[in-house]
């Protein structure tokens, strides 16, 4: 690729988005998510990689292809992305389920074999918010990744070289120099999704969307959680009070109000001292035999 805005033939950029339920409700009392295929499309983040992806193949001259790891119902977003201004749009056959190293692997394979070899995408999803699959992607077509870009942009000095920032604690920012290949992962306000005009929008509704098979899976398999319910500590074996006691000594006794009680310290050890000293206490609390 060229920053200089000639046409560069089959060079192209690749868009990884996700399909999001972007209301979902969750259960109060026992965590249970609960989606809407209505309200479901592109985070904002996802969004922003897509305008940004547009913004530099405007520049170069390169193709923008979009491609998601989702059911059927993805097709709308892809379809929206298409109207956008996207070259090309592929979907590749899964579940939203799938583990984030088979969605990284069923995405490198799409892009390796497009020849892509520059992949925007969100820094992380909204149903889980891990972020973690631009780095499994990363590993997966051996590219280089920056993460948590706010702004990318040509620099000017060299073909496919990116000048960029990316957020850092205390709100300062950092500077990279960025040269393909590699996966870019960025925030959502960096960049807000142009609209598309109408007749782009009607074509995208007639465009075909290629889809592939999933590949198999390698990551470790879901486990469903054995108990669903509110965390309770376990429960401590205490001796009843003496019976000789009288009904507010009993009262006193229970509550602990006569038990005598170790005053705090501050100690300062050594790591293998502070260790065994902190096992002692648990011994001496009777949360250890």
């Amino acid at each position: 690729m060229t920053a200089g805005g000639a046409r560069l033939g089959a060079a192209r950029l690749g868009v990884a988005m996700k399909w999001v339920d972007l209301r979902p409700e969750i259960d109060s009392l026992t965590g249970a998510v609960h989606t809407d295929a209505r309200f479901s499309g592109a985070s904002g983040a996802d969004q922003a990689a897509l305008e940004l992806a547009l913004q530099l193949g405007g520049t170069w001259g390169a193709d923008v292809v979009v491609v998601s790891v989702g059911p059927a119902g993805s097709e709308t977003m892809l379809r929206e992305a298409l109207a956008a201004g996207a070259t090309q749009a592929l979907r590749v056959d899964g579940d939203t389920a799938m583990a984030s190293q088979d969605v990284a692997r069923a995405l490198a394979e799409t892009f390796k074999g497009l020849g892509v070899d520059l992949v925007l995408c969100g820094d992380w999803s909204l149903d889980r918010g891990s972020g973690s699959v631009p780095a499994f992607l990363a590993g997966a077509m051996g590219f280089a990744q920056a993460l948590g870009l706010v702004s990318i942009a040509p620099d000017g000095r060299s073909p496919c070289g990116l000048s960029a920032q990316r957020r850092l604690d205390g709100g300062r920012r950092e500077r990279l120099r960025i040269q393909a290949p590699a996966i870019l992962s960025v925030e959502s306000g960096a960049a807000r999704l142009r609209r598309a005009a109408l007749t782009r929008v009607i074509e995208a509704r007639k465009a075909t969307v290629e889809v592939r098979p999933a590949p198999t899976p390698v990551g470790a398999p879901h486990l469903a959680p054995t108990r669903v319910g509110p965390y309770r500590p376990r429960a401590r074996t205490l001796p009843p009070p003496s019976l000789t006691l009288s009904p507010r000594e009993r009262v006193l006794a229970l509550t602990g109000a006569l038990v005598e009680r170790t005053p705090p310290q501050t100690l300062v050890l050594e790591a293998p001292e502070a260790a065994e000293r902190i096992l002692d206490q648990l011994r001496t609390w009777g949360y250890l035999t």
